[in-house]
């Protein structure tokens, strides 16, 4: 039998999901709602024989899949760090898996420790629509210019005011966002989109994505983007991308935390 400890001890987990089955990461009111927090709580419930929270580095929204999100839970139970792992994926299905356990300290958070997130948003470029793993890419049939989009990229780096790639409904206290790189590629019919920051807002990364992609098949040139930035307004940039070619590929924390460094997979 393991051991109760008399004080909560804090576990770091590295956590991958098919956000294509899930509606976001964050626990719904309504109990019919299937998100990737509820699921992985349960599993880990089951395990601890108590009822466990987790708080992770980012809010992904229904749609959006992880290979690097980071969580963190306190249990009283003691168990070696394979068994989290091995547990948690025993009792959940294949659209979520832990692949790393960690011990870290008391103070540490997965979401207030983070100095920075990494997300590749993936567009197949091509006349018609694929088949296979079209859940994890956005289609788009128009020809997207990818050295154009990579230009307009430029305008976004640096600390901004990112108002008008902001989501209607977003809570954050300031639109205040430090973007440190953003590159765009084009990989045989797949575009792909990179971009770390300190944070993200609401709906940010896909808004971006948007502007892109009217600068990528000529509609705009490359400083609309800067253009935009400059405006502070939601209403004069583009749509927002569709959710299912947006992934969080890697969350970076100092290294004091002992954190393993995200593998940033799904492909390119």
């Amino acid at each position: 039998m393991a051991e109760r400890l008399s004080t909560p001890h804090r576990i770091a987990l590295g956590i991958e999901y098919d956000g294509s089955v899930f509606n976001g990461w964050q626990t719904q009111l309504n109990p019919h709602l299937r998100t990737v927090q509820e699921t992985l709580e349960r599993a880990l419930s089951r395990i601890a024989d108590e009822a466990v929270t987790v708080s992770c580095a980012g809010r992904t929204d229904a749609g959006v899949h992880a290979t690097g999100q980071v969580v963190h839970f306190e249990t009283t139970i003691s168990r070696p760090l394979k068994a989290w792992v091995q547990g948690a994926n025993s009792n959940m299905d294949r659209h979520v898996a832990v692949r790393w356990a960690q011990d870290v300290a008391p103070d540490f958070h997965a979401r207030f420790s983070a100095y920075s997130r990494r997300y590749r948003y993936l567009i197949s470029n091509t006349p018609t629509r694929p088949a296979l793993y079209s859940h994890f890419l956005t289609h788009h049939r128009a020809p997207l210019d990818a050295n154009r989009m990579q230009e307009a990229g430029q305008f976004l780096l640096g600390e901004h005011d990112f108002s008008s790639f902001r989501g209607a409904g977003c809570q954050s206290r300031t639109a205040m966002r430090n973007v440190s790189e953003l590159s765009v590629t084009k990989r045989g019919d797949l575009v792909v989109v990179e971009i770390e920051a300190n944070a993200f807002l609401l709906h940010m990364v896909r808004n971006i994505v948007g502007t892109l992609i009217e600068i990528g098949q000529g509609n705009k040139p490359p400083v609309w983007a800067g253009e935009l930035l400059a405006l502070q307004d939601r209403r004069r940039a583009a749509s927002t991308a569709p959710p299912q070619g947006l992934c969080l590929i890697a969350v970076r924390y100092p290294v004091v935390h002992g954190i393993p460094a995200s593998s940033l997979s799904l492909w390119p």
